[in-house]
């Protein structure tokens, strides 16, 4: 005998508790356009190229702590009096680290600014060299 009730088509996504799955559907895309922007997404990288941040002193005495504590941990380890390897290793993190460390964030941030301005030169350069006639 002929079946009379058309099949669904879709899944119900409900569960016998009652709860309602909130899952996208992993099952194929509906057009050719949602097969591509998931394919896209998919592929995309999440995060882009890493942009640093401007230099500040703040974050510049952050980075500092963090190797000064390293080094005073180090000479602790290596047998040094602690007394003497907490001063030595403050007037090394407070006049070498903390500057050196200040002075890297600002080369770093300044060699992203040049590298960008190069990059919109050149397609400056590329967006008006095929506007103009050859002759």
């Amino acid at each position: 005998m002929a079946q009379t009730k058309k099949k669904r088509r879709r899944k119900h996504r409900g569960t016998q508790g009652g709860r309602i799955d909130t899952r996208p559907a992993r099952g194929r895309p509906r057009s050719r356009a949602d097969a591509q922007n998931r394919a896209r997404s998919r592929t995309k990288k999440k995060s882009g190229p890493r942009v640093p941040d401007p230099p500040s002193w703040m974050s510049a005495l952050k980075k500092s702590t963090i190797a000064t504590v390293l080094f005073i941990g180090l000479l602790s380890l290596f047998g040094q009096n602690p007394l003497v390897a907490l001063v030595s290793g403050l007037v090394i993190g407070v006049f070498f680290y903390l500057p050196g460390v200040y002075l890297l964030d600002r080369f770093m941030y300044q060699r992203h600014l040049r590298k960008e301005a190069q990059k919109r030169q050149e397609r400056e350069a590329q967006r008006t060299g095929a506007r103009q006639p050859e002759g």
